[in-house]
């Protein structure tokens, strides 16, 4: 991997009725609210000063209009990597957090205290998630200089960040998570001859919000 200029922008989409409700999103295909519509917009603005070069979403609604919002403005194209999905929620999925803990109690409490159990008994596993994420990112920042914006998910976010900085898993959550529309910048820096990366910036966008997401459903 190239070392020149090389910058990788973690993007977590804007808001949904499902952040709000605290229902474990997953794969559902949820569109933005108008207050997510609203988020993309404005760090789109700051995230156009970073000049991209590529933007690549997630296939999901809520992440295509996230990105859309920045493609707009620095006219590119929008290309889309289904691997950079939130992780797969099986049985959890639009349930709220307090459901789950009703109807699947200690298995839930173990995967939120991050755990390696699939998802939802029939979904993905936390490391299978990361493996998809990072992959993305090893791939796609090969010889490459410039900065590449990766629009995803909260999950899948801590997950790839995790991964990536060579957390042992069940450190993975010590990583806060990103509120809606705030992003994580990756760079390369040379450790004792070794390329390796490193988190220059997290959950930037915003003064301090609220985190909605599957990762931290209370």
């Amino acid at each position: 991997m190239s070392e020149a200029n090389l910058k990788v922008v973690i993007w977590r989409h804007g808001q949904t009725d499902w952040n709000i409700e605290n229902r474990f999103q997953g794969h559902s295909d949820i569109p933005l609210n108008k207050v997510g519509e609203y988020q993309a917009r404005e760090a789109a603005k700051v995230l156009a000063g970073m000049n991209p070069d590529r933007i690549i979403a997630s296939d999901l609604l809520r992440a295509k209009a996230t990105a859309q919002a920045l493609a707009d403005l620095v006219d590119l194209k929008v290309e889309i990597n289904p691997l950079l999905r939130e992780t797969n929620g099986g049985k959890w999925e639009g349930k709220t957090g307090p459901e789950n803990r009703i109807e699947d109690g200690e298995y839930f409490v173990k995967w939120i205290d991050g755990h390696d159990e699939p998802a939802g008994h029939t979904g993905e596993r936390r490391s299978e998630v990361a493996a998809r994420a990072v992959s993305v990112v090893e791939k796609e920042s090969s010889n490459f200089s410039g900065t590449l914006v990766l629009v995803t998910h909260g999950g899948t976010a801590r997950c790839l960040l995790g991964s990536i900085l060579k957390l042992p898993l069940p450190q993975w959550g010590v990583i806060g998570g990103l509120s809606n529309a705030c992003w994580s910048v990756l760079e390369l820096t040379k450790h004792h001859g070794d390329s390796r990366w490193y988190l220059a910036e997290h959950n930037a966008g915003s003064l301090p919000e609220p985190v909605f997401g599957d990762d931290a459903v209370n």
